[in-house]
Formats: structure tokens, C-alpha cells, sequence
């Protein structure tokens, strides 16, 4: 099923699939292709951003619940590469094990694997946390290529959009020209030039095709 906004000008998937979860380091894929991945506070809005990404409505799971993601998942994209969904840090009502396990994953995940590129999405609303600034930093001393995504930028009043843009910047210590990328999993704001971003580092390997411009939604 396609999910694409109105009037919305997007790169055309050929496919797109889950092909698994790791709940430990052994299950990890390791077939050569190329992954990026996705990780950010619980309740961010990281699985409802993959699918408008992907334009599948339901593919990564989505919930009224933070903090459903406790495995690392796998996408497999126009059978060249993956989208890997991580864990969500910050869960306040998970146990301390919990937490900890999937801390471990993911950890391990990075460390096993080796550097990559990692979309680490904040909050344009909430502003970068402490553990947004931890994660922040994690990444940084693993020489991880890291695109920052601020989500759910539609429940921003415009005026507010570039001041909550900064604080963000601030409390991460970017230099004004790192980029942030304003998107809205809702309203299909900043996909395509997230998009743009993503096969860039890719090296163009995502298939990048023709566009589509659809005229309806969900449909």
C-alpha cells in the first residue's frame, strides 16, 4: 500500500520488506549490503517515519505505546539495502533491565558492526534531551556518519520552526553548518529532500528513480 501526501513529490520504491529482527549480536545481517539506521528517543516518531519513507503504511510497527521496538529490525530496500530500526532510548516506564538490554543491543550493534550512517531523529517540539546529547556524542566517538532529522515538525507554528531549530543546535553543540532536516511523518514535509540526503550517502546505490507526484493520500 502506498502512503504518500498530497501533491507530494517522492522517489518511487520498487520494494521494500522486513526480513527480520535481531534480539542478539549472532542474528546480525551481514551480507554486504550497505545500512542505514534510524534511532532516537522512545515516542520520536521513528517507525511512522519509516513508513512514510518507505510509502507503506503499517510496514515498521506503530503503536499508542513508546518504546514497541526492542529488537533491532531489518528493511530491505530495492533489494540493495537496508533500513535498520533500533531500539528507542529514554523509555520512562520500562524496568531498568529492559533498558538495559537494549542499550546493550544496540550497542553491540555498532560496535560489531563498525561505523555507518545513522539518522538520529529528534523531537522538533520536545528539543534535544540529555540522552538526545548522549546519543549524540555515542555516535560521534564511534565515527559514525550521523544525519540529524527533527520530526514532527507540523506541530510547529512556522514562527517557531527556526527557534526550536536552533536549540536543537545548541544543546548538540552543532556547527551552524551541520544540517537539520525538519520532517512530518504526517504531512510528508522534508521527505524528499531527507530522501536526497540518505542517497547521497548511499553513494546513489539506493536506485534513485523517477519521481511520482501523487494527487491523492493513502492511496
Amino acid at each position: 500500500m502506498s502512503y504518500r501526501g498530497l501533491s507530494e513529490t517522492t522517489l518511487r520504491i520498487d520494494s521494500a520488506e522486513f526480513v527480520g529482527s535481531a534480539h542478539r549480536s549472532e542474528d546480525f545481517l551481514r551480507d554486504g549490503r550497505p545500512e542505514i539506521s534510524f534511532v532516537g528517543r522512545s515516542n520520536v516518531g521513528k517507525s511512522s517515519l519509516l513508513n512514510r519513507l518507505l510509502g507503506r503504511k503499517g510496514l515498521a510497527r506503530t503503536g499508542s505505546h513508546p518504546g514497541r521496538t526492542r529488537s533491532v529490525n531489518y528493511f530491505r530496500i530495492n533489494d540493495r539495502f537496508y533500513f535498520v530500526d533500533l531500539p528507542g532510548y529514554g523509555y520512562a516506564k520500562a524496568g531498568r533491565s529492559d533498558r538495559e538490554a537494549w542499550a546493550d543491543l544496540a550497542d553491540r550493534y555498532f560496535r560489531d558492526l563498525g561505523a555507518r550512517t545513522v539518522v538520529l531523529l529528534i523531537d522538533s517540539k520536545v528539543g534535544a534531551t540529555p540522552l538526545d546529547v548522549q546519543a549524540h556524542e555515542y555516535l560521534a566517538s564511534l565515527g559514525a556518519e550521523t544525519l540529524l532529522v527533527a520530526t514532527k515538525i507540523d506541530r510547529l507554528k512556522r514562527n517557531q520552526r527556526m527557534t526550536n531549530l536552533r536549540v536543537i543546535r545548541q544543546a548538540l553543540g552543532l556547527a551552524e553548518e551541520t544540517k537539520i532536516h525538519p520532517v512530518s511523518a504526517e504531512t510528508g514535509e522534508g521527505i524528499p529532500e531527507l530522501w536526497g540526503a540518505l542517497d547521497a550517502r548511499l553513494g546513489g546505490r539506493g536506485k534513485r528513480a523517477e519521481t511520482v507526484v501523487s494527487e491523492g493520500r493513502n492511496g
